[in-house]
């Protein structure tokens, strides 16, 4: 079962905004909260932080979602799954 998911994202500078995204992911199966964040802007991409947070989390749709809207996931940076969420140590986030 997923419970979080932090992914480093590239979406396309022009088109429908993060908050627009963010309204579209939220709809994802098992999604409860979304979080984005804008780390980096170039000319035509920028580069966003995306974190989900729920219960049972489609994986797939969630990826479906974000492709439909001209994002691409670049990578995977944190996955909680099981019953619970635990944080990651201090050290780790610094």
């Amino acid at each position: 079962m997923l419970r979080r998911l932090i992914l480093d994202v590239l979406y396309p500078v022009r088109g429908e905004s993060i908050v627009e995204l963010s309204l579209h992911l939220s709809k994802v199966e098992g999604v409860e909260a979304v979080n984005i964040t804008v780390k980096e802007v170039d000319v035509d991409t920028q580069n966003i932080l995306v974190v989900v947070e729920g219960e049972n989390i489609s994986f797939e749709e969630l990826r479906e979602v974000l492709e439909k809207h001209g994002g691409v996931i670049h990578s995977v940076d944190q996955v909680s799954a099981g019953s619970r969420v635990i944080e990651p140590p201090q050290y780790l986030i610094e």
